[in-house]
């Protein structure tokens, strides 16, 4: 309940930002072209998100001929959550990781690694699975568009700000003052902004994985057995970086896949694993 409501809380600022940076701009009507233009790329992306990613990593299906055991454990742990059956894809990459992707439940798919199927035991696979079926039952997919649509409209106006600034700006009085503070207040508007968005729209995805965790394992019955998966991921993924992966969908996968430490969890997309691991021993099922 806690994860839940502290997102309801983080985009209602990320709301609260872009009226308030549309008010201070002098009108509703670059806010609203804004936002409009954000939604419309980033529910383009939401829409095709699943073939756009799976290319990318070159994911392959799997049926229950290729892949039985894999396929099995998916459809016991959705039905246990209640889902519909996703379709089921391999990712050739040495690097263990997962994800999730889909526009909704009915169109849902669950892509794990190579290299996580050779790592992890078969209880500990379960528990990856469970994470992952937790993102498509929680629509977390749908609530991270949300939040990039209303991150990209902020950032959208930060740059009408910019050239609000470097066009407008310089052509106040100087016997006035106005001039000079209105086009300061404008650059700070335009550097501030956009960094409040991306931190909100990272505490967003960070509240949104233990939200998972905590479903899943909810949905597999043991935590422990995500806790120990997420330990093995946490070093294997340091050891193994997988070299395809993108920061734009970096916040996908279970783990982050992109090689070396973030200098401070506030700019990252995942909550330490460390903690995850604790919060995951602390339930009892």
């Amino acid at each position: 309940m806690g994860n839940r409501f502290r997102t309801t809380l983080l985009l209602a600022a990320l709301t609260v930002l872009i009226v308030w940076i549309g008010r201070l701009l002098g009108g509703p009507q670059g806010m609203a072209i804004a936002l409009v233009f954000a939604v419309v790329m980033n529910f383009g992306s939401y829409w095709f998100s699943d073939k756009i990613v799976l290319a990318m990593y070159r994911a392959q299906p799997v049926d229950e001929r290729e892949a039985p055991e894999l396929y099995n454990m998916v459809r016991e742990l959705a039905a246990s959550a209640g889902l519909p059956m996703p379709k089921v894809y391999i990712i050739p990459s040495e690097t263990p990781n997962a994800f999730a992707t889909g526009r909704n439940p009915e169109h849902a798919v669950v892509a794990v690694t190579e290299g996580l199927l050779r790592l992890l035991s078969a209880h500990e696979v379960r528990g990856v699975l469970a994470h992952e079926l937790a993102h498509i039952k929680n629509r977390d997919i749908l609530i991270g568009t949300i939040a990039a649509s209303l991150a990209g409209a902020i950032m959208f106006l930060a740059d009408m700000a910019r050239w609000a600034a470097i066009f407008g700006g310089f052509r106040g009085n100087d016997d006035e003052g106005e001039g000079a503070g209105g086009l300061i207040g404008t650059l700070i508007l335009a550097i501030v902004a956009p960094i409040a968005a991306m931190l909100i729209q990272m505490a967003i995805s960070r509240s949104r994985e233990y939200l998972a965790d905590e479903t899943g394992a909810r949905i597999a019955g043991h935590p422990e057995s995500l806790a120990s998966a997420l330990e093995k991921l946490a070093v294997a993924s340091q050891r193994i970086p997988m070299v395809e992966a993108k920061p734009a969908t970096a916040h996908m996968f279970i783990v982050n896949p992109l090689s070396g430490r973030s200098l401070v969890n506030l700019f990252s997309t995942h909550p330490p694993i460390e903690e995850r691991i604790r919060r995951l021993r602390s339930f009892a099922y």
